[in-house]
């Protein structure tokens, strides 16, 4: 079996595009400013194997995604970003911690930390382009059942 990464990918963008909270839903972390609104990027940040996940023949992966929302600075009302942001992560959040296999790309999301650190968000804040934002960055750690073969 092999890796279908622009499957996996294109199947996380579509889930948070589908939620209607984002202006924009992009595959790679952007090198420019987004727009307005809040924007979502989706970009792989680690793979390997499923630590005691695997079976006799073939290794799991432990597949980490970054899904981060980006909202500027310079709203016309500051005080609602942060409240806008935890509303469009706590939907992403709880949609990850419920049956989210990606329509059976995965085995589930490794919510508790079983192969590595577990699902998560950070918030903090980024410069791009002289412009500032706030972000909420997700770790997205997907488990990908008997992905590379044991057998020579």
């Amino acid at each position: 079996m092999a890796l279908n990464a622009s499957a996996l990918l294109d199947a996380t963008q579509s889930h948070a595009l589908a939620s209607g909270y984002f202006a924009a839903v992009n595959g790679h972390e952007p090198k420019s400013p987004p727009p307005s609104g809040i924007t979502c990027a989706v970009w792989v940040e680690q793979i390997g194997p499923a630590r005691g996940g695997s079976g006799l023949r073939s290794t799991s992966a432990r597949l980490a995604l970054f899904v981060r929302l980006y909202a500027p600075i310079n709203s016309n009302v500051p005080d609602s970003i942060d409240p806008d942001l935890m509303d469009a992560l706590d939907w992403l959040m709880a949609a990850y911690s419920g049956d989210f296999t990606l329509d059976g790309l995965v085995r589930h999301v490794d919510l508790l930390g079983a192969y590595g650190e577990p699902l998560g968000a950070r918030a903090g804040y980024l410069q791009e382009s002289g412009a500032e934002y706030r972000c909420m960055t997700i770790l997205l750690p997907l488990i990908v059942d008997d992905l590379w073969n044991q057998e020579a």
